[in-house]
């Protein structure tokens, strides 16, 4: 172990050090997808990184002489341990060599950072918010990552159990092929549920209009439906922004489908996002103009489909709406003829 160092990220260098360590990390993995770099340098910005104002957050190195060989950062969510009435620190953005003792280091340096500050309990992987990367893979390490997901090495679970983690959640991830054939009671349901709760699909038009009009009610629906499950926080005003210009370049009206009341408020959500893999793949997350055109061309052209998220008002659930909100969707997919979601 004495060979190693571990380093709090201060400078420019180091941050560059830290975001890009994965890249060399994942170099000859073909399911691996990167991150955006720019998304990822701008976490250290206290004014890109909406978060900052309810989370505390540390960022380490451990470094072999000269030779990056891990990464942790450790977060303090203020918004969830309020929620849980608890004092957690998560861990976030571990990647490392197949090294317990570089592993130990890491924990070790987070640990020691969060008890400082009262914390008394240690989970993760998770990030700021609930949109982020987060959970260990444990399986299916064969398939393609999602651009949104997380993708590791199977021998990350040893690293993490060896010193001390137990697994508190599982999360899974599908594979969903559309039916070949309409479901015509489907038809017949959105039909009737519409009519009886006095509800309509809201209307396609310019994409940074439809977002502007609806985004609000959007995430008031999220933190709503979603308020109670594991990890996740309500997002603020500035957080809420922050989503948003990271994703609108990636959304299609075609995969968003919005229900709203007589009123023309948001009761119900749901969009898919055609696939980023394999596009930001081979930039390995850089954005060159290159990259870009790419990027375009998988959301224009997509050959898959990852589904983002679906909510519903508590008032509404269970009424049909998911059902509804999921044929308009897989409407979207078979048009573009994707093979699977």
């Amino acid at each position: 172990m004495g060979m190693y160092k571990i380093r709090e990220v201060k400078t420019k260098k180091e941050q560059k050090l830290f975001v890009d360590f994965p890249t060399k990390l994942y170099k000859d993995c073909k399911q691996y997808v990167h991150p955006l770099r720019m998304d990822e340098l701008n976490l250290f910005d206290k004014d890109k990184n909406a978060s900052y104002d309810d989370c505390e957050a540390v960022y380490f190195l451990a470094f072999n002489g000269d030779e990056v060989v891990g990464r942790i950062a450790g977060i303090i969510q203020k918004l969830y341990n309020e929620k849980v009435n608890e004092k957690r620190v998560r861990f976030s953005r571990f990647d490392c060599i197949n090294d317990q003792d570089v592993a130990n280091l890491l924990f070790k340096a987070v640990e020691k950072w969060a008890k400082v500050r009262g914390m008394n309990l240690f989970h993760g992987p998770l990030g700021f918010n609930d949109l982020e990367r987060e959970g260990l893979l444990i399986d299916g390490f064969e398939h393609l990552s999602t651009f949104e997901e997380q993708y590791n090495y199977p021998y990350y679970q040893t690293l993490i159990e060896n010193y001390g983690f137990e697994k508190e959640k599982d999360w899974f991830e599908y594979k969903i092929f559309p039916p070949k054939e309409p479901d015509e009671r489907i038809n017949r349901l959105t039909e009737v549920v519409l009519k009886r709760y006095k509800l309509r699909i809201a209307p396609k038009q310019n994409k940074n209009k439809f977002i502007e009009k609806y985004k609000k009610g959007i995430f008031d629906v999220l933190d709503e439906a979603y308020g109670e499950l594991h990890g996740t926080i309500p997002f603020n005003d500035k957080m809420r922004e922050q989503i948003i210009s990271q994703f609108k370049l990636f959304i299609s009206l075609d995969f968003i489908v919005v229900i709203v009341d007589e009123n023309d408020e948001v009761v119900a959500f749901g969009f898919a996002i055609p696939s980023l893999s394999k596009a930001i793949q081979k930039s390995k997350g850089k954005i060159t103009p290159l990259a870009l055109i790419r990027i375009l061309h998988a959301v224009n052209h997509p050959d898959c489909a990852d589904f983002g998220l679906i909510g519903v008002r508590k008032k509404y659930q269970g009424k049909g709406l998911t059902a509804i909100m999921l044929k308009h969707i897989i409407d979207t997919v078979n048009k573009y003829k994707i093979k699977y979601c």
